[in-house]
């Protein structure tokens, strides 16, 4: 199975569907959220490629729509205690430093079924709204 695709771009769908997705599409459309994380081993379940510079994405809410477009700006995969504060903050989601990043994300990956370790491989996507 392959991500979806809107207008010939490849989706961008943040978080779970509801209020979560929804505000983490409000982040992005107000410029707060420059950067998401995602777990490798998603691309390799789902058949994906990675993302690559200059590619651009269609951001998604819960029914498929598009409501932004991305083009991603930088992308690294480094295991999950290795993911900076640099790039934790470009998330924009609040987090007031490293740890709780890590704390929510551990949560947010038990929540959806996907528990990690601080080895676990984590793909670390920079975006800006376009």
């Amino acid at each position: 199975m392959t991500w979806p695709r809107v207008g010939g771009l490849r989706a961008l769908e943040l978080g779970t569907p509801g209020g979560l997705r929804e505000e983490l599409n409000r982040l992005v459309l107000a410029g707060e959220k420059q950067a998401t994380a995602g777990l490798r081993a998603e691309y390799d379940e789902e058949g994906e490629e990675l993302e690559h510079v200059g590619e651009r994405l269609a951001l998604l809410d819960d029914d498929g729509g598009q409501v932004g477009t991305v083009e991603v700006t930088g992308l690294e995969v480094v295991p999950f205690a290795e993911v900076p504060w640099e790039f934790a903050h470009a998330e924009g989601e609040g987090d007031a430093d490293l740890e709780e990043w890590r704390a929510a994300h551990r949560r947010y990956w038990e929540r959806v079924g996907t528990p990690v370790t601080d080895e676990t491989p984590i793909v670390c996507v920079r975006f800006r709204l376009v």
